[in-house]
């Protein structure tokens, strides 16, 4: 058995893993490159091989795991497509909206020549994303598919966002364990991970492996910048992840109103991927902890905005207000056309809420970046940024460490990915000491034979 880590590795994003065995090949998933420009770039590249000889796709979850789909099939994959019945329904709703943001922004970019290309072009168009949905399996959580005659798959859930799972290889008398995205013990929303039991190699992620998630209660952090800033005039800027995440802010905001913590203002959520996610948490009622009554009644309290001449209209309404609009690491979106606006005025507070990968705008704001630059032009920065960490829908260090407790035999092999390579380093040294694993960080494009 071969395997190549293709993308996802040294970084975040662009989650591609390889795996060959007696002539068949398997992609676990398919996502796209986000954040510094030598990242993106990697997007326009060939994959190593031809796609038309990759016989599967194995999704575990969000668009850095399915973003780059598109650029797959229509480079020649005419395989299936294998995930869970909300990781089907997410992926559409990703794929077309990543689709139109590249369309809009490659037009904006023409128009405004702003760009270093003579004509700018999406990496994929919303045409090309829908060509992927036919080629799309759903399979149930714990049912053992066969993929081939010897080849044997098993998703599990793994609790970081609706459907999300973590997948099992059986070939080769051998299992071969993928995490994906690995959630928190102790989501919001979410059920907690299923830990693996078997695992003769296992490929671990490691975004939060060197950090570890404070106590600190994000309701009263909320509520604290929320008041804080009506009291100034200001606006919240809340830039989100569209799926589960922005359902997680939503909730803590209905909690904190009917507590009457917050007061009687605009609660906005512009974001037309988020608010399909809200009809897939309704048709996916097992997935998830929120009750019904709970979910109805957290709708009602919020605009929701689709229509973009909408969001116009509330950027320039000076009323005080809390917006939460995509995208999470601020690369596109909605909410670059409220930083735009709000982004240079004192009065305002950008919340950040999720992971913010090297090289994007969430991480610049973060760390005291004077200035950002959305479409071509440089804005400066007087917004108070400030960080909820516990809103994080990525386990911490010790959430993964404790991925890998039921285990019932030393794995040959753990291979940290999907981190940087610092938190992958300090994950490595841990689970070292812990368990005694024998834990490798794969380069970009490194193969193994196992």
């Amino acid at each position: 058995m071969k395997i190549t880590c293709i993308g996802g590795v040294g970084t975040v994003t662009g989650s591609k893993t390889l795996v060959e065995s007696n002539g068949v090949r398997i992609l676990i998933d398919c996502g796209q490159f986000q954040g510094l420009k030598s990242l993106r770039e990697l997007n326009w590249e060939p994959l190593p091989i031809l796609p038309s000889t990759i016989d599967f796709v194995l999704l575990t979850g969000h668009l850095d795991h399915c973003g780059w789909l598109p650029r797959l099939v229509n480079q020649g994959f005419d395989g299936k497509i294998y995930c869970t019945s909300p990781t089907k329904d997410i992926t559409k709703l990703i794929l077309l909206d990543s689709a139109k943001i590249q369309e809009e922004e490659a037009k904006m970019a023409n128009e405004g020549r702003y760009s270093k290309h003579e004509i700018a072009e999406p990496l994929y168009t919303v045409a090309q994303a829908e060509k992927v949905f036919p080629h799309f399996k759903v399979i149930s959580p714990n049912e053992s598919v066969a993929l081939d005659a010897e080849i044997e798959a098993v998703f599990t859930n793994a609790g970081h966002i609706l459907g999300a799972c973590s997948i099992e290889l059986r070939l080769e008398n051998k299992a071969v364990v993928f995490s994906g995205d690995i959630g928190r013990d102790n989501d919001l929303l979410m059920f907690s991970p299923v830990k693996p039991k078997k695992g003769d190699y296992v490929f671990l992620e490691s975004t939060y492996g060197n950090r570890i998630h404070p106590d600190t209660d994000p309701k009263t952090a909320l509520e604290m910048y929320i008041n804080n800033t009506i009291q100034k005039g200001g606006t919240v800027i809340v830039p989100s992840f569209a799926v589960e995440r922005a359902q997680s802010v939503m909730y803590l905001l209905w909690q904190l109103k009917e507590e009457k913590r917050i007061p009687d203002i605009p609660y906005i959520l512009d974001t037309p991927m988020g608010i399909g996610m809200l009809e897939l948490f309704a048709n996916n009622k097992k997935w998830h902890r929120l009750h019904q009554e709970e979910f109805t009644s957290m709708c009602k309290m919020f605009s929701m905005i689709s229509d973009y001449k909408e969001t116009i209209e509330v950027i320039y309404n000076k009323q005080p207000k809390v917006v939460i609009a995509a995208s999470g690491m601020v690369t596109g979106g909605r909410v670059l056309s409220y930083l735009e606006r709000y982004v240079g005025l004192a009065e305002t507070t950008v919340v950040i809420i999720g992971y913010q990968g090297e090289g994007t705008r969430g991480r610049q704001m973060l760390e005291g970046a004077a200035d950002i630059k959305i479409r071509g032009k440089y804005y400066e920065v007087k917004a108070k940024v400030v960080e909820i960490e516990t809103l994080s829908a990525h386990g911490d260090q010790k959430d993964l460490i404790n991925w890998l407790s039921d285990l019932e035999q030393k794995p040959k092999k753990v291979f940290l990915v999907h981190g940087e390579n610092e938190p992958a380093d300090e994950l490595r040294k841990k689970i070292q000491e812990k368990y005694g694993f024998d834990c490798v960080i794969p380069m970009m494009g490194q193969e193994y034979e196992l």
